[in-house]
């Protein structure tokens, strides 16, 4: 073939190498999330660490009671128009006067004749509609709207009541102008706290409370009005005449049983956060349901107004170590007796002696570290990991045997600051559903700060190691 042929073939160009830095990286990434993936899916099992800290459990001792006290309705020998003047939550004395029943209804003219923007007020007066005020806005509740109408009742009621106090000369002017007394005055029978409300809950006692009188939206309450017609033999008033009140609270029945225990608790009332003590009482009921009653001997004049009451029961909660009840776990042992259970190889490490059978059929001891879990006065406890059912033991300088056969539970959870599941016994002092309170610095326990399995059922034998 001629030369010039030759040189009109055609070659293919090989492209030079060029690497794109920008490839580079995303293979990288691509490379590592690969890995991460895999990883992932062959990994062991998750064990996630929980650190123990010290704590006590929330409990739920939040119940809204029914106030019962010794009440007493004063009824009305008159009929007309009512003005009150003794405020409404005071002590009041044996025949001081409490009310005037208006019955020719001059009065009623004459206070309407009075423009009542002229009416003033003591510094007292105007203090006390300012703690109303002060004590309603601090306890409103969203749940409970219907409280603003008795707010709204006892806000008119207390401000027509400091206004007839204010228009007294008017009433005496009236009876002194009169052949006979226009306005008939109203007196207390006997000492008590005075108030101005029927609900039906005057004559019940404890015994006649029923899962039904807890339904608020059933409750009703008759507030007693200044300046409204009231007929003979209505209500006028309510003397409460004894300090001695009580409280109760639906419960159930563990709970009824430790409050019987204790006889007496502490309550907290949220609407003021006083503190006091109460005695209870525990009315079983049968299917009806159980009851609380709680007690009391003072600070009744605090609540006379109020039927409902929201407390708190003060209990005395256990603080030690909290832990969750997924660490949880029980665990059988050997019972080895102390006897048979010594110090022995270069480390000084705790160990027992096993026979074994030698060379020819002979007998020799053989030292094999154990670790010890709890004990009692005869007994260590030893896990499964050194020994088995079977094993004979020699009591140390004695030519005494013991055949390894006796064995028991310990509860406790897995300890894993050294890098692997070391079982910790535990004594639990307090449990909920979700978590327990144990012992803190028990000899074989645990301390706060220490890192544990949150989940123990992932931990399938003593000594696992742990990997994160």
């Amino acid at each position: 073939m001629a030369r010039g042929q030759d040189s009109g073939k055609i070659r293919q160009y090989r492209k030079p190498l060029n690497i794109n830095l920008g490839m580079v990286i995303f293979g990288a990434i691509f490379l590592y999330i690969t890995i991460c993936v895999c990883s992932y899916f062959f990994r062991g099992k998750d064990i996630r660490p929980y650190t123990v800290m010290t704590g006590s459990l929330s409990q739920n001792n939040m119940y809204t009671g029914i106030a019962l006290r010794d009440e007493e309705i004063i009824q009305s020998n008159y009929s007309g128009y009512i003005n009150y003047y003794a405020r409404e939550g005071e002590r009041v004395g044996s025949g001081q006067l409490v009310c005037a029943v208006d019955e020719s209804g001059q009065l009623r003219e004459i206070l309407n004749e009075q423009d009542a923007d002229n009416t003033t007020f003591s510094e007292n007066d105007l203090l006390e509609l300012k703690n109303m005020i002060t004590s309603y806005n601090a306890t409103f509740s969203k749940e409970r709207f219907e409280s603003v109408y008795d707010f709204k009742y006892d806000m008119e009621g207390t401000v027509l009541k400091l206004a007839n106090v204010n228009m007294l000369d008017s009433l005496s002017a009236l009876n002194d102008s009169s052949n006979s007394q226009a306005v008939a005055l109203c007196y207390t029978p006997q000492s008590g706290i005075i108030t101005y409300y029927v609900d039906g809950y005057e004559s019940k006692t404890a015994q006649d409370i029923t899962e039904e009188d807890f339904k608020q939206e059933n409750y009703d309450r008759t507030q007693l009005i200044s300046n409204e017609l009231v007929t003979s033999q209505e209500p006028l008033y309510k003397l409460s005449k004894s300090e001695h009140w009580c409280i109760v609270i639906p419960v159930d029945r563990q709970t009824a049983q430790e409050l019987e225990e204790e006889e007496f608790v502490k309550v907290r009332f949220m609407k003021n956060q006083y503190e006091s003590w109460g005695e209870v009482t525990i009315l079983d009921k049968g299917s009806e349901g159980v009851f609380a009653k709680l007690d009391f001997n003072n600070s009744m004049i605090t609540f006379a107004k109020d039927r409902y009451i929201d407390i708190e029961l003060l209990s005395e909660n256990e603080n030690g170590l909290k832990v969750p009840n997924s660490a949880i776990v029980n665990k059988e042992f050997f019972l080895i007796p102390k006897d048979y259970v010594t110090k022995g190889g270069n480390s000084g490490n705790t160990g027992v002696l096993v026979e074994k059978a030698g060379e020819g059929g002979t007998l020799t001891t053989e030292f094999v570290p154990t670790q010890i879990y709890q004990e009692t006065e005869e007994d260590y406890y030893i896990d499964d990991a050194s020994l088995s059912a079977g094993t004979h033991l020699i009591m140390p300088e004695s030519t005494e045997s013991y055949t390894v056969s006796r064995s028991a539970v310990l509860t406790g959870v897995y300890n894993i600051n050294k890098g692997y599941a070391d079982f910790k016994e535990i004594q639990i002092l307090e449990q909920n559903e979700e978590y327990a309170i144990i012992k803190a610095n028990t000899t074989y326990g645990l301390s706060a700060y220490d890192n544990i399995v949150l989940n123990a059922q992932s931990i399938e034998s003593l000594n696992e190691l742990i990997y994160e």
